[in-house]
């Protein structure tokens, strides 16, 4: 089609209703994957100038108007995903007490996406080398950080890095060509110093924005073994500017003496997820794992855009899938993490409608916009405007929720009890956060998890000898109660 021709506002992803702002981000969006100084394939020099047209037209207001009174009647955008949205009910009552409703959203790759190739990398390994990651840590995270070597795509780019007190690049991030030399490489590392995770985050971002492309999976990969002290601060601002291009960071803890709280914000921010490794010999098989997951990403990011609505409160936001993980609100944004090939992601949303809010026939309950980023698209994606209503009577209906929502609030029930139980026992109710352990133990043990039930009685015994959680056992029970979400349910045990 000729620049002539062309829907400027589609050229850039964009509604006819866009911002200055939004004209000018989705511009740098679109010039960053078409750049001739980066792109050399057939066709996308055209692109690139049809972009420029579109932007030098949008971006003056009298040629935007004028160009604007040229265009037919909008229509409905195509999006190059699927959406749908479950509610766990299907209005709302009108009476004098605050309310609660759930929504799952759940989004998908189109089908000829899920048999489409997938985009290419540019990680970053960032490998703690520590004095306490000497031994069997050491020689598996070198053994793993090797076969991910030899696993990459001819496309993909692959730096390490390694920190204690200070950072040292093995390898620039680069096409690895003379793969048995940086193998090499990767052998001599040893084991030194103490924890700063803020130097090896550093040093990952500069290899990671060094063959920063919009057309590729840009990612950081964290793996540590301890607490880092005194620049929690510094790697969480570094993490929000990452996020903002496009770089993601997953975060893996290694035993017990990590700050799983810390690293659960420092890779939320940006859309990821920690991982727990109890033992050395998981090393290979999660990292590898994570490596095959970052080969499956469809889009890279995903972020819905709120507005603040009057007696609408989000109160709690959670991924049940890919990665299981409480989500942070970022200002009035939720980063909900990348859509895979073959996995939908589905993030549930908890509110509360307070009275006041209820006081026409149908109120708004989420008013914003869904924004998501797609490597493999030559142009950004267009903005999914979400006006999600939902009508208001003067009597229940008595209809069920959907069981897709049963079976997911049933999962989060567990989760947060262990959330409300670990909080409790940190401000020293330990009476109150053991019996809400033991709670949650006789509900696994009623749906069969036995193994995970046993652990947490064994940090409840734990807890009334220590007055505190242990780190190992804090661990398993977190993590243990995410896994949940990812396993099919157990039919209950006999009574």
């Amino acid at each position: 089609m000729s620049a002539g021709k062309q829907d400027y506002y589609s050229l850039l992803g964009l509604t006819r209703g866009a911002s200055q702002e939004d004209i000018k981000r989705a511009y740098f969006a679109a010039a960053q994957k078409l750049h001739p100084d980066k792109n050399t394939a057939a066709g996308e020099t055209e692109l690139f100038l049809d972009v420029q047209q579109a932007y030098e037209t949008l971006s003056n207001p009298t040629r935007r108007a004028q160009y604007d009174a040229t265009l037919p009647p909008e229509q409905k955008v195509s999006l190059p995903y699927e959406y749908r949205l479950i509610y766990s009910r299907p209005n709302l009552i009108r009476f004098g007490e605050s309310q609660m409703l759930y929504i799952i959203l759940d989004l998908q790759p189109p089908p000829e996406a899920r048999r489409a190739p997938s985009s290419p990398l540019n990680v970053c390994l960032v490998l703690d080398r520590s004095t306490s990651m000497q031994g069997e840590k050491m020689d598996m995270v070198k053994a793993t950080a090797i076969q991910v070597l030899r696993n990459l795509r001819s496309q993909d780019i692959l730096s390490v890095v390694t920190f204690s007190d200070r950072a040292e690049v093995i390898i620039p991030a680069s096409y690895q060509l003379d793969r048995p030399k940086l193998e090499a490489r990767i052998q001599m590392i040893q084991p030194s110093g103490g924890t700063e995770i803020f130097q090896g985050l550093e040093a990952g971002a500069k290899e990671v924005m060094r063959s920063l492309d919009a057309k590729r999976i840009n990612h950081i990969v964290l793996l540590t073994d301890g607490q880092t002290y005194g620049d929690e601060q510094e790697c969480l601002a570094l993490a929000s500017r990452l996020a903002e291009h496009g770089i993601g960071v997953s975060a893996m803890g290694i035993g017990k003496e990590w700050n799983d709280i810390f690293l659960d914000v420092l890779a939320t921010r940006t859309g990821g997820s920690s991982a727990y490794i109890a033992e050395p010999q998981d090393i290979k098989r999660l990292l590898l794992e994570k490596f095959d997951a970052l080969a499956q990403v469809y889009a890279e990011d995903v972020v819905l855009e709120t507005r603040p609505l009057d007696g609408i409160d989000l109160t709690y936001a959670f991924r049940l899938q890919p990665d299981p993980v409480p989500l942070l609100m970022d200002g009035s944004a939720l980063r909900l993490g990348p859509i895979l090939q073959d996995a939908s992601t589905r993030v549930v949303f908890e509110y509360i409608i307070l009275p006041t809010a209820v006081k026409s026939d149908v109120i708004d309950v989420l008013n914003g916009r869904l924004k998501v980023s797609i490597s493999s698209s030559p142009f950004p994606v267009p903005a999914l405007g979400l006006r999600l209503q939902r009508p208001v009577v003067d009597s229940p209906e008595g209809e069920p929720p959907p069981p897709e929502i049963v079976q997911a609030l049933s999962r989060l029930m567990l989760y947060r009890m262990q959330e409300r139980a670990r909080k409790e026992i940190e401000k020293g109710n330990i009476d109150t956060g053991t019996r809400q352990l033991q709670a949650l133990a006789a509900n696994l043990l009623s749906q069969g998890e036995r193994s995970l039930a046993q652990t947490i009685m064994l940090e409840v015994n734990h807890i009334r000898e220590e007055q505190g959680l242990s780190d190992e056992g804090s661990k398993k029970i977190k993590y243990g109660t995410r896994a949940l979400f990812l396993s099919a349910p157990k039919k209950e045990l006999p009574t």
